[in-house]
C-alpha cells in the first residue's frame, strides 16, 4: 500500500508539474535572415556605444534557454523563407519556394491552424507584406511564395483573429499579370475590419470581430520603413505586438493565444549588406519582445516566448583580415540612413546641376558620417571619388541590384567603406546555411534546450501549449 501510495504521488507531482508549464499565451518571434553573428553584432555595437568592450545584453539573447537549430530545406542545405517558414509553421520540410505545402505540393496543416480549431485565439504579424513568405506560411498553402495573389487569397479563409503588416504586394493581379478581384473586399466579406495605421486601429477596435492592421493608405504597403529611416506616426513592430496583445486579449482568450510575430527587415538589410540598418533591425525587433516580455510577467506561468531565424541571410563576418584582431562597431553610428535612401538622395542629387565632388562629400557627410567624426582612409575616399566621376560624369547612372531594392553605385561604394570601418565582411547578398538561434522564456521553456532540427520547434511549441499534434 505505501509504495502505491508512493507512485501515486510521484505520477500526481509529475501531472502538476506538466500543467503548471503548459503555455496558454505564446509568442513565436521570427527574426528573419537573422543568425547567430547578426545578434552578437548587435549587442557589442550597443557595448561600444557606451565606450567599452563587451557586450550590452539585447532582452531576447539574455533569456533562460539559449540554444541553435539546423534550418536546411529539403531541396536544399540553404534554405529559401517560404520553405525556412513552412518548417517553422508545420513542422514539416519542403523544396525551396514552397508554401504550407510538402515535397509532393500537398498543403500540411499549420500549428496556427491547429490551435484555432483548438479554441486559441491566433495572430500573424510582421514588418513586411502579409503576403510574404514567413507570414505566409503561417495559413496559405500554394507551390510557388511568388504568387503573392494567391497567397492573400487564403487570410480571408483562415479565419485567424488579428493580422497586421504593411500590406499586400498584389492586392488585384494573379501571379501571371492577370487582373484579379482585388482582395479587401474579400478580406471585408470575411468579417474582418481593415485599419489603416494605429490611430484607425483603436477607432475600430471595439467593434471589430476580427482585424487586418496596415500602414496608412499614403505609406509603402511593401514593407514598414526600416527602423534607421523610421518617420514619426510610422507603424512600429513593437506597435503591431502591443495591438494584437490587446486585440487577442479583447476577450479574455479564455483558451488563450498563439501570436506569431516576424522582424522581416533584418533579412531586407542583411540581403542589401546594409550592416548600420541590420543593428537598428535587431534593436527594433528586441522592442517588440519587450513588449511580449511584459505580457509575460503579468502571467509568468502561462506564457511561452520562442525567438528563432528562418536562415541566416550575408554571411556576415565579424572582423576582417586586413582589420587585424579588431572591431569598430561603434562605425555603424554614423549612419543615419539605410543605403536604399541614401540612394534616393545620391539620384536626387543628379537633378542640380554641375554636381561637383564637394557636393557629393557633402551628402555622404550627412548620411554616413564620412569626414564629419568618421576617419575613412586615403584609399576608401578614393574608392567613394572613383565612383562619383564615373557615374556623374555625364549623367551616368548605374545601379546595383539585391533581393529587394537597386541602389546607385555610389551607395553601395558607402556601403562597403562603412563596413570596413566597422571590421565587418558579407560573404554574400543571399542566405547561408548557417545555424540559427533559438531563445526561449516562460512556460514549458527547457522543452528548448539542445541542438535541434528547425522542423523540432514548432513541435515542441505544441507540446508545451496543450496543441495537439
Amino acid at each position: 500500500m505505501k509504495k502505491l501510495f508512493v507512485a501515486f504521488v510521484l505520477v500526481m507531482a509529475a501531472v502538476c508539474h506538466i500543467n503548471a508549464q503548459q503555455a496558454k499565451y505564446v509568442f513565436y518571434f521570427i527574426g528573419d535572415g537573422m543568425g547567430l553573428n547578426q545578434v552578437n553584432t548587435t549587442e557589442m555595437y550597443l557595448a561600444e556605444l557606451e565606450g567599452r568592450i563587451g557586450i550590452k545584453n539585447l532582452c531576447f539573447p539574455s533569456f533562460s534557454v539559449a540554444s541553435q537549430a539546423n534550418s536546411h530545406s529539403s531541396s536544399n542545405s540553404v534554405t529559401d523563407s517560404a520553405a525556412g517558414g513552412t518548417a517553422l509553421s508545420s513542422g514539416v520540410k519542403t523544396y525551396n519556394s514552397a508554401m504550407g505545402v510538402d515535397a509532393g505540393k500537398n498543403p500540411v496543416e499549420t500549428f496556427a491552424e491547429k490551435a484555432k480549431k483548438a479554441g486559441k485565439r491566433v495572430g500573424i504579424t510582421t514588418s513586411v507584406s502579409l503576403d510574404h513568405a514567413t507570414p505566409g506560411a503561417f495559413y496559405a498553402h500554394e507551390p510557388y511564395r511568388n504568387m503573392y495573389y494567391e497567397i492573400a487569397t487564403w487570410l480571408p479563409k483562415s479565419n485567424f483573429d488579428f493580422f497586421a503588416g504593411s500590406g499586400f504586394l498584389r492586392p488585384d493581379k494573379t501571379v501571371d499579370g492577370k487582373d484579379a478581384p482585388n482582395i479587401f473586399p474579400m478580406i471585408d466579406e470575411a468579417g474582418y475590419t481593415v485599419a489603416r495605421g494605429l490611430d484607425e486601429y483603436k477607432a475600430k477596435r471595439n467593434a471589430a470581430g476580427k482585424m487586418v492592421l496596415i500602414e496608412k493608405a499614403d505609406a509603402d504597403q511593401k514593407s514598414l520603413r526600416y527602423a534607421i529611416d523610421r518617420q514619426p506616426g510610422d507603424l512600429t513592430l513593437a506597435q503591431i505586438t502591443e495591438s494584437a496583445i490587446d486585440f487577442l486579449m479583447k476577450e479574455n482568450a479564455k483558451k488563450g493565444f498563439f501570436l506569431m510575430i516576424e522582424g522581416g527587415k533584418i533579412d531586407w538589410a542583411c540581403h542589401a549588406n546594409d550592416a548600420g540598418a541590420m543593428v537598428r533591425e535587431l534593436e527594433d525587433m528586441d522592442n517588440a519582445v519587450k513588449v511580449a516580455y511584459e505580457f509575460l510577467k503579468k502571467h509568468p506561468k502561462e506564457t511561452l516566448i520562442v525567438i528563432t531565424a528562418d536562415h541566416e541571410t550575408g554571411g556576415l563576418s565579424m572582423g576582417r583580415q586586413s582589420g587585424g584582431y579588431t572591431l569598430n562597431l561603434k562605425a555603424l553610428s554614423y549612419q543615419k540612413q539605410s543605403i536604399d535612401v541614401l540612394s534616393r538622395y545620391i539620384t536626387d542629387l543628379r537633378k542640380k546641376e554641375k554636381v561637383t565632388w564637394e557636393d557629393a562629400k557633402a551628402l555622404l557627410g550627412e548620411k554616413m558620417g564620412f569626414w564629419k567624426g568618421l576617419d575613412i582612409t586615403w584609399e576608401q575616399e578614393k574608392q567613394l571619388r572613383d565612383c562619383f566621376e564615373e557615374t556623374f560624369t555625364n549623367n551616368r547612372a548605374k545601379f546595383d541590384e539585391n533581393m529587394y531594392s537597386k541602389t546607385e553605385q555610389l551607395a553601395t561604394v558607402a556601403k562597403y567603406v562603412i563596413a570596413e570601418q566597422a571590421h565587418l565582411m558579407w560573404t554574400t547578398g543571399g542566405h547561408t546555411a548557417a545555424y540559427v538561434p533559438v531563445y526561449a522564456e516562460g512556460a514549458g521553456c527547457h522543452e528548448f534546450e539542445g541542438k535541434m532540427d528547425n522542423t523540432e520547434i514548432i513541435r515542441k511549441i505544441a507540446k508545451v501549449s496543450g496543441v495537439k499534434w
